[in-house]
């Protein structure tokens, strides 16, 4: 009886364990004990007073709690696009208490919206700066409303919402109303930015308040290369919970290059045998599908980039020893700088038809693991002509099916790639999905293909949408534009979080992301930042990414007219906020020029 006695007592011990912010990793920012209060001063700076009798200014125990109403968006994240009206007073309430009604068309809504509730709950816990259960606690009903059945995430998701917190004597009512589960899931987002820790047991909550919001882009999204420097999923699943907390909605896993295949395709496993770093250094197939899962119920979409004709060669190498050819040329070749952009080198064969083969049974694998709707990154940047053009085999083909070894003839075999590519996809998509009313668009990178004399004679407008990877400053974008094209904005001057630690890129902080404006034009998709890993990897990668990720999230859902200069507080609670979530951001001003609002302009 002991025995089981200490038994109990270990698990009740880690069950608090587990359930209780500790004192490091996703921990609340934890203010200085003062028995001063804080004040919104008339500048909406959250301020301690001084004693200096400000009228009958309210007071706060703490700064979170009166940056949660402090200025028009108190501490929403990112700033809501609509109507925003928040309350001063607040309710003190037990978050295990929270009580929650779901009307949906739905079972699938419904639990969806249930995995809402769950997370939302996790997260506000995390909040709790001492015991979050508390006896005497304010009646909390959530009700969330939605009206369509449709699980589709694509860039034609309505993702709006409408939050109301209302309080009377007896209880506080919270009122969410969506069209989909997604608009929902933002909104319970929202209402997570409208409760702060106290210096007590229990949370706070902004007693009354009416958001109305919809994002201005349909693709939010943030690129993590997985490929050059292997991310161990729980870094790939922080990643995804930190965009949910940004409302960000494209996860685009550039999960291979010529460094490394990871990704296990169940019909070809001689692509990740081959191409994985080793076996700890790999992504199953169901690890795959259930990260997809991990996301879709955070609003996120998995975008799966498969790079080609150029980024790829460990993987595709066994072709000769399968009695296939080679599939892929260039591999590992030296002196790198004569075949290739980085080592190491790879590019496909695209005149070998077995490496078309293969690439359709990858898309194969890929149309099964995510939701019918979703499409796929074909890659397309950075194809190396000199790699193809010092490769006899190729050189001889072109010429004996009547191409020249002219700079236009290479282009045409590179389209070829893509036109092929395209089609089997298209076949695979059409065979799985019969359902599907019409062929879906495929993303490439910017490149030479994409430049305004080539990009019509290759690549059509209808079936290609580009992410061009180009300085603000360039004309590319908006040439792209009147054309006609759909455009994913990657500016390389402001949203590649990678520079600044190689070569002679230049670091870019959270305010250069943040005042990367967007122009407002019905062909620009949106954008994404992005951390190629050459030089991050899992020990490192979260500070890299965050917070600066979250300054282009509010670009992308509200694309201010405002400066970082009038967002700095939200966004300095933004971040504590996901280091109370387990994510490590990078610190961004001292503890200081937090505490002391309006100091460190």
């Amino acid at each position: 009886m002991k025995f089981k006695n200490e038994v109990a007592l270990l698990l009740a011990a880690a069950f608090i364990v587990a359930i209780t912010p500790a004192s490091g990793m996703g921990s609340p920012a934890i203010e200085p004990d003062t028995s001063d209060k804080w004040i919104c001063s008339s500048t909406e700076m959250c301020q301690l007073d001084d004693a200096s009798n400000i009228g009958d200014a309210k007071r706060y125990e703490t700064q979170h709690d009166c940056r949660m109403s402090c200025g028009k968006y108190g501490a929403i994240w990112p700033m809501p696009t609509g109507n925003c009206v928040l309350g001063q007073e607040r309710i003190h309430f037990d978050p295990w208490k929270v009580r929650f009604n779901v009307v949906a068309p739905s079972a699938a809504s419904t639990q969806f919206i249930r995995e809402t509730n769950r997370i939302f709950v996790s997260n506000i816990i995390k909040e709790c700066l001492r015991n979050c259960t508390l006896e005497q606690s304010k009646e909390v009903l959530v009700k969330a409303t939605i009206n369509s059945t449709d699980l589709t995430l694509d860039w034609s998701t309505d993702e709006s919402y409408q939050l109301t917190i209302r309080t009377t004597g007896t209880a506080t009512f919270v009122d969410i109303k969506a069209p989909n589960v997604y608009g929902a899931r933002h909104a319970f987002e929202t209402l997570s930015n409208l409760i702060t820790g106290c210096k007590g047991n229990g949370l706070l909550m902004v007693s009354n308040a009416q958001v109305t919001d919809r994002p201005k882009f349909p693709h939010r999204g943030v690129l993590l290369d997985s490929s050059r420097n292997f991310m161990p999923l729980k870094q790939i699943r922080n990643t995804i919970d930190a965009m949910a907390a940004s409302k960000m909605n494209v996860f685009h896993w550039h999960v291979v290059d010529t460094h490394s295949f990871p990704l296990e395709i169940t019909r070809v496993p001689e692509m990740q045998r081959f191409g994985a770093y080793g076996a700890p250094y790999t992504y199953s197939s169901a690890e795959a599908s259930n990260l997809i899962k991990y996301a879709r119920l955070r609003g996120i979409r998995v975008l799966i980039e498969i790079d080609g004709p150029s980024h790829a060669g460990n993987g595709w190498q066994w072709g000769p020893l399968a009695g296939m050819g080679n599939m892929a040329v260039c591999i590992n070749q030296k002196p790198w700088r004569n075949y290739c952009v980085q080592a190491p080198c790879g590019q496909l064969n695209p005149l070998n038809s077995n490496m078309y083969s293969i690439m359709k049974e990858i898309y194969e694998d890929i149309a099964q693991i995510g939701p019918p709707e979703e499409t796929i990154h074909m890659g397309g940047d950075e194809v190396y002509i000199a790699c193809w053009n010092n490769t006899p085999e190729i050189t001889k083909h072109m010429r004996e099916i009547g191409y020249d070894l002219s700079l236009d003839s290479f282009y045409k075999l590179w389209s070829n790639f893509h036109e092929k590519n395209l089609e089997s996809w298209d076949e695979v998509n059409q065979r799985q999905y019969p359902h599907l009313k019409e062929p879906k668009p495929t993303i490439v990178w910017s490149s030479h293909l994409t430049d305004p004399q080539h990009i019509e004679k290759y690549l059509p407008k209808e079936r290609f949408i580009i992410q061009t990877w180009v300085s603000a400053d360039d004309p590319l974008n908006n040439v792209l534009l009147a054309k006609g094209y759909r455009l994913i904005l990657s500016t390389k001057d402001a949203w590649y979080l990678d520079h600044g630690f190689w070569g002679r890129t230049q670091y870019y902080n959270w305010a250069k992301v943040y005042n990367n404006k967007v122009d407002k034009n019905a062909n620009i998709l949106g954008g994404e930042v992005c951390m190629w890993s050459e030089f991050v990897d899992q020990n490192s990668v979260e500070a890299r990414i965050w917070p600066r990720a979250g300054a282009a999230a509010e670009r992308l859902w509200s694309n201010p007219k405002t400066s970082s200069l009038q967002a700095q507080y939200r966004f300095y609670r933004y971040r504590d906020r996901l280091i109370s979530r387990g994510i490590r951001p990078d610190a961004v001003v001292p503890k200081w020029c937090i505490l002391n609002e309006g100091h460190c302009m």
